[in-house]
């Protein structure tokens, strides 16, 4: 998979949070969506819209979904994968609150601990 040079203008990025009803949910909605995208390209073997022979899926749209987090509720927008599904690492299927994130860290924590 070729190297994708990543560049975000945080200052526009900031301006464009402070602007908002509530600036760190905004902030954590962006996070969770690159999150999302490289989690997906790394699944995937490819960037959006990458050719590459390393595939091993292709994305097709996005699905919105509901996450309540203790800064509020947000939607994001999850991309769908044709095969093989795609939940993302801190959300458990059919639990979308910051509970499920919190059980995967103290599951994990417990595990290790043995």
């Amino acid at each position: 998979m070729a190297q994708k040079n990543h560049t975000t203008n945080l200052t526009e990025l900031l301006l464009q949070c402070v602007v908002q009803p509530d600036p760190m949910l905004s902030m954590l909605e962006w996070l969770c969506a690159q999150l999302m995208e490289a989690e997906v390209s790394q699944q995937l073997g490819a960037e959006k819209s990458e050719r590459a022979e390393s595939r091993s899926g292709y994305r097709c749209g996005y699905r919105p979904r509901r996450l309540d987090t203790r800064m509020g509720t947000m939607y994001l927008m999850v991309p769908k994968v044709r095969q093989g599904g795609y939940i993302p690492f801190f959300v458990t299927e059919r639990k979308r609150s910051e509970a499920a994130l919190i059980q995967v860290i103290a599951y994990n924590r417990v595990r290790k601990s043995k």
